[in-house]
């Protein structure tokens, strides 16, 4: 490696630190019930995640959306493990570190959601969890400081170059955006995330809907959302809620009152 080559890797290592780094109380909100996201997520599984770093206000804002990063549920991958022996069961790309295996635990303080593909067959999930598994190690070039420069634009960015300045340089299996690694992974099953629809007359009265796969690189995390084509699944809900279960801190509700309250839903159910 050249003297230049390697002036280019220490500053972006120094790049890549810098647009990772966020304040611990800058996470979102709402975070998730671990023992309920742990208890409900299946191989398979897109986990969404509102992240708090530069990279991830950037991509919320060109996408116009909550989720900024997204990772796939495998189950847990053999040989991997957090120093507290918790296995690893996400495998993720970020930038400065490639292709990655990580345990739930690293987003317990996030707000997540899980998108799940629906009525894939066993042949199907083993070759998506394939597909990524394979992949750990890959790492991203941070020599390419181009492609991370789009987390420095300053901002607004008109909405027609949005998207595509968030594909800029990810022609590659190495780069940065989370979600293009999992979009092929995906495509190499042939499963729809929001692939182009082509509508083909049969006849006067009918009509033939054909799919086209988008390229990887237009993918967002916010795609597997929106797409038709996976399931919102929220934990929280999944094992069954009852709100009369919940407690309050509200001072100005007396206890008599509630229980009355919690009375009437059980009649009016009765």
């Amino acid at each position: 490696m050249s003297v230049f080559d390697n002036f280019l890797d220490w500053l972006g290592r120094l790049v890549a630190a810098r647009l990772r780094r966020h304040d611990q109380d800058d996470w979102p909100y709402a975070p998730s019930d671990p023992v309920a996201l742990q208890k409900v997520l299946q191989p398979g599984d897109v986990l969404l995640v509102s992240g708090a770093d530069r990279v991830s206000k950037t991509i919320k804002y060109l996408t116009q959306s909550t989720w900024s990063h997204a990772a796939l549920y495998v189950g847990e991958v053999e040989g991997k493990s957090a120093p507290s022996g918790e296995p690893h069961v996400l495998i993720e790309v970020n930038l400065g570190e490639g292709c990655i295996s990580a345990p739930l635990s690293k987003y317990v303080r996030a707000h997540t959601r899980i998108c799940r593909p629906v009525g894939l067959c066993h042949a199907d999930q083993a070759s998506l969890i394939t597909y990524m598994t394979t992949r750990i190690g890959l790492e991203y070039d941070l020599r390419n400081i181009i492609d991370m420069a789009r987390y420095f634009v300053p901002l607004p960015v008109p909405q027609r170059w949005r998207r595509r300045m968030i594909a800029l340089g990810s022609g590659e299996p190495t780069r940065a955006i989370c979600s293009t690694l999992i979009a092929q992974a995906f495509q190499s099953i042939r499963y729809p995330i929001l692939p182009r629809v082509e509508r083909v007359a049969i006849d006067r009265l009918s009509r033939s809907e054909i799919l086209h796969i988008r390229h990887h690189s237009l993918f967002a995390p916010c795609d597997f959302d929106v797409s038709p084509y996976f399931r919102i699944v929220k934990p929280t809900i999944e094992a069954g809620f009852d709100h009369n279960k919940l407690i309050w801190g509200d001072e100005e509700a007396a206890p008599d009152d509630i229980e009355r309250s919690r009375y009437a839903c059980g009649e009016s159910e009765g």
